[in-house]
């Protein structure tokens, strides 16, 4: 049902730098790029990710209550996605651990921008 996801930035390098490392990890690489956007995907018919300067020109900002929810294939990977993204210059909005009975096993970070992610998985 999800296409593609997408994320404001101020600094289309940055986030370039930031997401191709991290998305890496799961597999994705840049798909389609232009002047002021770039799509990632781990494959043909899944769900893209992208991150774009504001089509209006006015500065990016964050949307409270928004939050882009990454699939990890196991729970080492929430780990090591987690670390990683601290690594690159993330900020912790709740470090790996298990947040429910039913096995979501999830990570909160801000990327570059302040944009909220999650990296989890279940089971």
């Amino acid at each position: 049902m999800i296409g593609y996801t997408s994320l404001g930035t101020n600094d289309l390098a940055r986030s370039a730098a930031f997401y191709d490392a991290l998305l890496a990890e799961l597999d994705a690489q840049r798909i389609f790029e232009e002047t002021d956007f770039i799509v990632w995907s781990a494959g043909p018919n899944v769900p893209a990710f992208s991150v774009h300067v504001p089509f209006d020109g006015n500065t990016a900002t964050v949307g409270n209550g928004t939050m882009i929810a990454l699939a990890a294939g196991a729970r080492d990977q929430v780990d090591a996605l987690y670390q990683k993204a601290i690594a690159l210059g993330a900020t912790s909005e709740g470090e790996p651990g298990q947040r429910h009975e039913n096995g979501f096993y999830a990570a909160y970070f801000r990327d570059p921008d302040g944009n909220k992610l999650n990296i989890h998985h279940m089971g």
